[in-house]
């Protein structure tokens, strides 16, 4: 038990540990010090092999380094061939490579577990995955993207897999995601409320609401390793409460103050 524990703590922060990477690569490229950006890493990221790779002053070297050094490199070596896919026009991209690839890690390790834990995390997990793969789509549009290299952005775990996934690949606009998603019990709501009026809201607060009713469940269960990760996503949910409360009095918009995500 202690093992599969010390797995899960370590899994669940890699998502973290991906936006930690990916923000030192745009800095690299931006011509900021490591030194510089090492402070605004988000700490559940942060590995000891962190500081060691403050050493790079170029995006080959800091390449070389993730690829050596860090708990992610079997992600990185996976999704990048060599440092010449390290610029920024590809960031974005190699941040979608990256969470799949995490994303689907993660899942097959929950499926590994079973029991408890496989029952409450697959579908937080499903849902992550079928979250990722709409958001793609939606900003996907009006760029270069070929359909191919969309699909290959999605991963491969949600519910929308794999049918769905090819629908959405094939998607044209916003109205076509909404009536995709239609098809999927779980998502056939997704987009009531959403809009640009003052009591609309977006698709990204209601993916928020979705996600925090499952992670509530996954305290009515016992015994399982998924209320750890659960606590962690409720509290960043609670954190993004109170910085739109506080931006809400900045600037003195109380209006729309309420319009933050309750959590129970």
């Amino acid at each position: 038990a202690e093992r599969e524990f010390l797995k899960e703590a370590v899994v669940s922060t890699q998502s973290t540990g991906i936006d930690n990477i990916i923000l030192l690569i745009t800095g690299t490229l931006r011509n900021r010090p490591i030194t510089e950006l090492l402070p605004r890493c988000h700490p559940l990221g942060r590995f000891d092999e962190l500081a060691t790779i403050s050493i790079a002053q170029s995006p080959a070297e800091l390449f070389n380094a993730v690829m050596v050094d860090t708990p992610l490199a079997p992600f990185f070596k996976e999704c990048v061939q060599d440092e010449n896919d390290l610029d920024e026009m590809n960031i974005e991209i190699l941040r979608n490579k990256l969470y799949k690839t995490y994303l689907e890690d993660f899942y097959a390790f929950c499926m590994e577990l079973g029991g408890t834990t496989a029952e409450v995390m697959c579908p937080i997990l499903a849902f992550e995955a079928d979250r990722r793969a709409i958001t793609i789509t939606i900003n996907s549009f009006r760029t270069d993207l070929l359909k191919d290299d969309i699909e290959n952005l999605y991963p491969r775990c949600g519910m929308l897999y794999p049918e769905g996934l090819k629908f959405l690949k094939n998607a044209e606009d916003r109205e076509e995601v909404r009536r995709i998603c239609e098809r999927y019990g779980m998502y056939k709501d997704l987009h009531s409320g959403v809009g640009d009026g003052p009591n609309d809201k977006t698709l990204e607060d209601r993916f928020f609401q979705e996600e925090v009713k499952m992670l509530a469940l996954g305290f009515m269960n016992s015994f399982h390793l998924g209320v750890f990760f659960a606590f962690v996503k409720l509290k960043e949910q609670e954190n993004r409460n109170i910085v739109w409360i506080a931006e809400c009095i900045a600037q003195k918009n109380k209006s729309k103050i309420d319009n933050y995500i309750p959590i129970f």
